[in-house]
């Protein structure tokens, strides 16, 4: 018998659908109302409408050029309320009138022109005039989609913490009427160390969801994939950009078996290299080797670091002949580079690989105190492998199951779990 669907299944997919397509939205609303507070404030308009229309009308053809058209309308109405806009509006109305009617849209907007106001978004929101967490919380919340929970998840801090953040920054974008534009020369410098790392955190939140059912959300990939390609073409002579760009090609070569058929999360050991996306990592290689021909002095920087670390295992044709001393003498660099705990722990499972468990799970246990990875689940969850490799089950089955009441992703809560079930 087929059971009855649940009454809240509209709603719920009305939102996943929302969240998909948010970052766009808002974008797209900001390049007109000029303001990243009041677009979010239009895009959760259009998100109501939705919950109010569709359940009754019908899921419209293309959901997302309807939220999109929906806000777009109602930010028109609201710069025709301004007498200070009017200018502006008699200039553009028409072209926005045509983009964005009453009623039901089918054709979704061109996609240079949503990704160009993805790129604004991430510039405004990168703004010098925040600090740096309130750069990066602000964009994860309106071109990522997270929310506070995910966003104070990923940087391990209170969600009270960070939802102060995004309405403190809101408020100083607006204050300062920051222009929702890319910036050129000496202004763009400035701002694109904070893009890089926005980019870099949207990706990796698609690449493994801090939370949810899926262990991927692809969308979050493409969009930081496209927005780290613009930017390569908009600094062709910055190896950082070039670096990121290289990283996030090989990292999303391996989307397609990072999954098994039900969604289950594949270990990069047990996964079918001949999935990997053998374009992207091609990709990957040309945009790393950019990186290196317009390097100057002082050594390759953190994202170049990365990149040429995935092209190590992306040069392996199986997990075996991976070139572990190597990876780790570059992770030994990006650490003395850009000190983290997380990087420490990385260079941990190279060094057990390279030199054997015993010398990574020195570097592990070392780690063990360090305050920033109390809550981070894949300390326990390396941690329990190393001690599998000795042998020391009993231990390791203890780490795996810590490291599954730490993570709120439900794919790898139940990789985990299975993984101490295996140590009995």
């Amino acid at each position: 018998m087929t059971p009855e669907p649940s009454a809240d299944a509209p709603a719920h997919a009305i939102e996943t659908v929302f969240r998909i397509e948010s970052p766009r939205i808002i974008a797209g609303v900001a390049r007109i109302v000029r303001d990243v507070g009041i677009a979010e404030e239009l895009a959760q308009d259009a998100l109501v409408a939705a919950l109010e229309q569709w359940p009754r009308e019908g899921v419209p053809g293309n959901p997302g050029a309807w939220l999109m058209a929906t806000a777009k309308h109602r930010a028109i109405d609201l710069v025709r309320r301004r007498e200070r806009y009017a200018r502006k509006l008699v200039e553009m109305g028409r072209d926005l009138e045509a983009s964005a009617p009453h009623g039901h849209i089918d054709e979704p907007a061109d996609p240079d022109d949503i990704d160009d106001d993805l790129l604004r978004l991430v510039f405004t929101a990168c703004h010098p005039a925040l600090s740096a967490e309130a750069r990066i919380a602000l964009t994860l919340r309106l071109l990522g989609g997270l929310t506070t929970v995910e966003i104070a998840r990923a940087y391990l801090v209170p969600e009270a913490t960070v939802a102060q953040r995004i309405v403190r920054a809101k408020r100083t974008l607006a204050a300062k009427a920051v222009a929702f534009e890319v910036p050129y020369g000496p202004e763009r410098e400035a701002r694109l160390g904070s893009v890089l790392e926005v980019i870099y955190l949207i990706f990796n939140e698609g690449y493994a969801a801090t939370a949810g059912d899926d262990l991927l959300r692809p969308a979050l990939c493409e969009d930081a994939l496209r927005l780290a390609r613009v930017l390569a073409e908009l600094m062709p002579k910055e190896p950082e950009v070039h670096g990121l760009a290289a990283l996030l090609e090989i990292q999303a070569s391996r989307s397609a078996a990072r999954t098994g058929p039900s969604g289950e999360p594949v270990l990069l050991k047990d996964q079918q290299r001949s999935r990997w996306n053998r374009l992207l990592i091609r990709r990957g290689f040309a945009a790393l080797a950019r990186a290196e021909a317009v390097s100057t002095g002082g050594g390759p920087g953190p994202y170049v670091l990365q990149a040429a670390i995935a092209a190590c295992h992306a040069h392996a044709y199986s997990y075996e002949e991976t070139d572990w001393a190597r990876i780790a003498t570059l992770y030994g660099l990006l650490a003395a580079r850009t000190p983290s705990p997380v990087v420490e722990l990385n260079r941990a499972v190279a060094v057990s690989m390279a030199e054997g468990p015993e010398a990574g799970l020195a570097i592990v246990d070392a780690l063990v105190a360090e305050p920033a990875l109390r809550g981070y689940y894949l300390l326990p969850s390396v941690r329990g492998d190393l001690l599998v490799r000795l042998g020391r089950v009993g231990e390791a089955r203890g780490e795996f199951e810590r490291a599954a009441s730490l993570t709120r992703n439900e794919r790898e809560r139940g990789l985990l779990l299975g993984r101490a079930e295996e140590c009995g």
